[in-house]
C-alpha cells in the first residue's frame, strides 16, 4: 500500500506566529497561501502544514500521487483504492473519497482518536 508523502498538518491559533516560530526552527515556506489560513513549510524532508481555522485537531497527512517535492508522480495508488482497502479491514471511513479518478481525500482516526487525512491532489494514475 502506497500512502504517499508524508507531512503533519498542525491546527493552530496564529499563522503569522506559527510561521514566525517555526522559521526560528530552519523551516522555510514551500507552498501556501497565508491569505487563505495555510501554509506548507519545509525543512530538509520534513513537510509541515500550518493551517488555521479549518481543522480541529492536528493530524498526519498522506498526499498519493505526490512527491516529496509535490511533483506529480507517474505511478501510485489511488486514493479511492486505499480508501477501498481500509474499508475492507474494517476501518471506519468519517469522509468519503467518493468515486471517480481526479483529486479526492478522506478521514480515519487511529484507536486514539488521531485524525489522518488521504489527500490526493492529482488524477489517478492509467
Amino acid at each position: 500500500m502506497q500512502l504517499g508523502t508524508f507531512s503533519l498538518s498542525l491546527s493552530v491559533q496564529d499563522l503569522a506566529k506559527s510561521r514566525a516560530f517555526y522559521e526560528k526552527l530552519g523551516f522555510e515556506i514551500f507552498h501556501g497561501a497565508a491569505d487563505q489560513g495555510w501554509l506548507i513549510l519545509k525543512n530538509g524532508d520534513v513537510t509541515l502544514g500550518l493551517f488555521q481555522g479549518m481543522f480541529e485537531r492536528n493530524m498526519l497527512t498522506f498526499n498519493p500521487g505526490w512527491a516529496a517535492d509535490a511533483s506529480p508522480l507517474e505511478k501510485f495508488t489511488d486514493v479511492r483504492e486505499l480508501q477501498k482497502s481500509l474499508l475492507d479491514q474494517g476501518i471506519n471511513v468519517e469522509t468519503s473519497a467518493g468515486d471517480g479518478s481526479g483529486p479526492a481525500s478522506f478521514i480515519v482516526h487511529d484507536p486514539d482518536g488521531n485524525p489522518i487525512l488521504f489527500d490526493q491532489h492529482v488524477d489517478a494514475p492509467e
